[in-house]
């Protein structure tokens, strides 16, 4: 099994968390929009994996919820776990600094991102109607709840 450590995202990861983001994502968020995120004040966090950095996440944190904004596991990663093992993490924590629920929305088209987040724990309690850029237009978006 995988070493695995949480680290607070901090400006000199930008260029990486940037990097990763425009491979994972067809419409990425951009390095100043991370770096917004810290600036903000948000729970920003990287995961390494056996000392290599592998996965990035951005937690938004408003009276007794969280909200997951962002989240990526490096690609050739992806399919071992790394992704729920991180979204627990990140439930815990935000659970400690006293969150009862934790919301995320994910797009309809990204199958294996509604996969894991139901196996850990997300249900769909609506959509935002034209909430994504897409191709050709605009996507909807599945919002998720799991209760901390």
């Amino acid at each position: 099994m995988l070493a695995l450590a949480f680290a607070p995202m901090g400006e000199g990861d930008l260029d990486w968390v940037g990097a990763r983001e425009a491979e994972l994502h067809a419409h990425p968020w951009s390095r100043g929009n991370f770096a917004d995120s810290l600036a903000s004040g948000y729970d920003a966090w990287i995961l390494s994996c056996d000392g290599v950095p592998s996965g990035y996440a951005v937690v938004m944190n408003v009276l007794d919820e969280a909200h997951l904004l962002d989240i990526g596991i490096v690609g050739e990663l992806q399919g071992r776990g790394l992704g729920k093992r991180f979204l627990d993490w990140l439930a815990e924590g935000a659970k400690t600094r006293g969150a009862r629920d934790f919301y995320l929305e994910v797009r309809p088209s990204n199958a294996a991102a509604l996969r894991l987040y139901a196996r850990s724990g997300f249900v769909e309690i609506g959509r935002r109607r034209g909430y994504y850029p897409a191709a050709g237009g605009r996507e909807d978006a599945i919002v998720m709840r799991r209760a901390l």
